[in-house]
């Protein structure tokens, strides 16, 4: 809230966000008990003005309005479609916290999502449609395989690795793993296979590295099922045990292009020089031409 309240150019309802594995009640812990699902993001981030008072999201300000809940919301920019869709890590673990708060990693949306999904995807043939979520899908950019995000100990267990902690499902610790309590269910991938370019852009974070990280052939940005999937990672410095630089990506639209420049800000000089980050930036092209009308 105090990073919201020094914005310099933008008003609060500018902002549109959604909710991390870290941002979710935990699950049975006596500060959400009788509370609404996931109270804690929705009294204070609030994507579609349900707590006004507490989070200064005024819903009829909004440039684009939202249309949906707090897990699960869409808004049109000229004819792009965003579907934005918070991680639910506030189910019982291990898919969600634990009651004293510690967090799992792997991702995890509710079945009512992915349909929900499904079909604003497949009402929007003639919009651009951008996915916004908190995980990547498997296997599309640095680090989304199965257990690239942990370390794996002699005996066979897990401990924190390169990116993640190990809690909940180390497999899948460092993309979208559960649809509701279903482990590995790959609905999202399935999906985009038997369709390409059902989407342009997936937009995600999660995993905090460095802009030029590449594991496995994967890097930040890749393209995967006619999809180009943008791993945006982090504007936190200190992620737990993890050190990583601050860093913004910047998409730029052209109306009547379907050209977008993907840029990176590195927000402190510990990977490079402060500022634009030039060995990051790409140019990716949509499925139509961008307008903004």
């Amino acid at each position: 809230m105090r990073q919201y309240a020094v914005l310099k150019h933008h008003r609060r309802e500018q902002i549109y966000n959604i909710a991390g594995n870290h941002d979710a009640s935990p699950h049975g812990a006596p500060s959400s008990e009788g509370k609404e699902t996931n109270w804690w993001f929705r009294k204070w981030a609030d994507p579609v003005g349900e707590h006004t008072q507490t989070s200064g999201v005024d819903a009829t300000r909004r440039p684009y309005p939202t249309d949906g809940t707090w897990e699960r919301y869409t808004f049109k920019v000229g004819n792009t479609r965003f579907l934005m869709m918070s991680d639910r890590n506030d189910l019982p673990y291990p898919v969600g916290r634990k009651p004293d708060g510690g967090a799992s990693p792997a991702g995890a949306v509710m079945p009512e999502t992915f349909e929900w999904w499904k079909q604003h995807v497949e009402a929007a043939r003639d919009e651009i449609v951008i996915t916004g979520a908190h995980h990547m899908l498997r296997e599309t950019t640095v680090g989304s395989g199965d257990y690239e995000g942990v370390s794996r100990n002699p005996d066979g267990t897990f401990r924190s690795g390169r990116y993640h902690g190990p809690d909940g499902a180390p497999e899948g610790a460092s993309y979208l793993y559960f649809l509701g309590d279903k482990p590995k269910a790959q609905a999202f991938e399935q999906y985009l296979a038997a369709r390409p370019g059902a989407i342009d852009l997936w937009l995600g974070g999660h995993t905090h590295t460095h802009p030029d990280d590449v594991l496995h052939g994967r890097s930040h940005i890749e393209q995967k099922w006619g999809v180009t999937f943008v791993n945006c990672a982090q504007l936190s410095k200190f992620h737990s045990y993890v050190t990583c630089p601050p860093m913004s990506r910047h998409f730029a639209f052209t109306s009547g292009s379907r050209l977008v420049r993907v840029r990176c800000y590195l927000h402190d000089d510990t990977h490079a020089a402060q500022g634009w980050y030039p060995n990051a930036e790409r140019v990716v092209e949509l499925s139509k031409p961008f307008v903004l009308s």
